[in-house]
């Protein structure tokens, strides 16, 4: 994906929650999709960053190439100014809904579980019946 040319806004904007959950029917599995995807957008962003300014890379340090490198400050701006990983999530998901996504049910608890659970010191008590979705995604 080419997170330079997307349209995403720029900016926070409030969104009508119910709208998320319409390709999954569960607004849980719909939000775990959009931070999977964003945590892969951000690494991508990350990664093609540190390409483009390893080049600027010098093993020794001049204090006029620290104030006068513009071109590598043009490539650091560029970057702040684009949207976030997760609004460009969000506007992917609402583009092209869930192509590629698989959500399937893992498993679901019963009393044995909530009772170990419990035992090893859990923090919330774990209900029965509680179900556990596995989400196959092409995030490519």
């Amino acid at each position: 994906m080419d997170f330079k040319k997307t349209n995403a806004e720029p900016s926070t904007v409030t969104r009508d929650i119910r709208r998320f959950d319409g390709p999954t029917g569960n607004i849980y599995e719909s939000i775990s999709i959009i931070s999977k995807r964003a945590n892969q957008i951000s690494s991508e962003m990350k990664e093609e960053l540190s390409a483009k300014l390893a080049e600027f890379a010098s093993n020794s340090d001049n204090l006029e190439e620290i104030f006068e490198n513009r071109e590598q400050i043009e490539i650091s701006k560029f970057y702040e100014k684009l949207p976030k990983p997760s609004l460009i999530s969000i506007n992917v998901l609402s583009q092209s809904g869930l192509e590629g996504i698989v959500v399937e049910k893992y498993y679901i608890s019963n009393s044995a579980d909530s009772i170990n659970a419990n035992d090893q010191g859990a923090t919330y008590p774990l209900a029965i019946g509680s179900t556990t979705y596995r989400v196959y995604a092409n995030l490519l």
